[in-house]
């Protein structure tokens, strides 16, 4: 089949203006005889979203920030692109009939209400927003099986551990093995942590990444909240997820099947290439991404997290084993925590202290609806800014 027979895939981003969304666009622009951009959206990036827009010509952008809103619709009104904006906007435009794969890239809870509504559309979801399965996992998967909807992980671990799947399907999974970086401080003691900085937090020795996740990476949150969301995304109970550390980001993460058999996934520490595989699966596409050489690696070490100074981890464990809305509630308290430390309103090691005391005393409701999940956010966001 030639590439005029093959029917392009329709893509919306949400969130292209971030780093996952940047990175996106250059393996759609790789591959133009496969893709369709139709829409992009960003949340008040206004300036780069303008510049994608002109450059990519999706017919829908979509600014989340109304302020910006008349600035992107002037810049825009001579290019025949839809321009609208604000969150009931997005959750709508994902719906088009046109769009056959969903990029949800959006950072943080923002990217639950979107991910539903393409997914009751019956749109594909390729998943940067780890957030939506931590918050609401229960209720997205279902719908997703409900829908006939795929899921694709787009998070290098997550990535790691789907790639490692295919076509083992039908073989049970012992254990996973997630793996982390250890961040800017590992091997750091808590009383070497006392004044840290944000700079310093920003500093990731392996990825180039925002500062949200960037921050949560540090703290060990990230780790956390990606082991909440392979429970959703691989069916996994709490004692069959592990996470070690291991410095190199070579191994992406692991997985054990039940004969004690052992697959991992390896590469060089590059996002374009679990964004590729989710967009083009089940193909692989032939990449010019730079090529892993073992000389250059010659010792792959691993080690356990210091659980003690990263006090984060333990409560996505503790969260995930609550269920319910905890969460939710969890990633919440991280989201304004996060905020405060980068705006030097809180110390680092204060954001796990945050964190464990709103999980704490927010309201629980074991058996949540999606009014549920919102307001405990809503709840949670209150506690943490009080506290702060």
């Amino acid at each position: 089949m030639d590439n005029s027979e093959i029917k392009k895939k329709g893509i919306a981003i949400l969130g292209s203006t971030g780093s996952i969304g940047t990175q996106a666009l250059d393996v759609i622009e790789a591959y133009p005889d496969y893709f369709e951009l139709e829409v992009l959206t960003a949340h008040a990036n206004a300036d780069l979203l303008i510049k994608q827009a002109i450059k990519y010509q999706p017919n829908t952008v979509v600014i989340g920030s109304e302020v910006h809103y008349q600035k992107v619709k002037d810049q825009l009104w001579n290019h025949d692109i839809h321009v609208y904006c604000g969150e009931d906007a997005l959750a709508q435009v994902v719906e088009a009939d046109t769009i056959d794969v969903v990029l949800t890239a959006l950072v943080g809870y923002a990217g639950l209400r979107p991910t539903l509504s393409a997914i009751r559309a019956k749109k594909d979801i390729a998943l940067a927003n780890k957030e939506t399965l931590v918050v609401a996992g229960e209720l997205v998967t279902n719908e997703a099986i409900k829908n006939g909807v795929n899921i694709y992980p787009v998070d290098s671990e997550h990535s790691a551990i789907f790639q490692c799947i295919v076509g083992e399907f039908h073989n049970k999974i012992e254990k996973i093995y997630l793996t982390a970086s250890g961040g800017p401080f590992r091997g750091k003691s808590r009383e070497d942590l006392i004044d840290v900085q944000p700079a310093a937090a920003l500093k990731h020795p392996n990825w180039d990444m925002g500062a949200k996740i960037t921050i949560d990476s540090a703290t060990l949150m990230n780790k956390g909240l990606e082991v909440i969301e392979a429970k959703w995304l691989f069916g996994l109970s709490p004692s069959q997820i592990d996470v070690i550390v291991h410095p190199q980001s070579i191994i992406h993460s692991i997985v054990q099947f039940e004969d004690g058999s052992m697959k991992a996934q390896m590469g060089l520490p590059d996002m374009k290439l679990p964004i590729q595989f989710a967009l083009t699966y089940p193909d692989r596409f032939k990449t010019n991404f730079p090529r892993f050489n073992f000389m250059d690696y010659p010792s792959l070490t691993f080690e356990q997290p210091d659980r003690n100074t990263f006090g984060n981890l333990d409560l996505a464990f503790e969260a995930m084993e609550k269920g319910g809305t905890a969460a939710c509630a969890l990633n919440a308290a991280n989201e304004v925590s996060v905020e405060a430390f980068l705006k030097n309103k809180i110390g680092f090691l204060q954001i796990a202290e945050i964190n464990a005391t709103i999980m704490r005393d927010c309201e629980f409701i074991p058996t949540p609806i999606y009014n549920d999940f919102v307001n405990t956010d809503k709840l949670a966001r209150k506690l943490a800014t009080d506290l702060i």
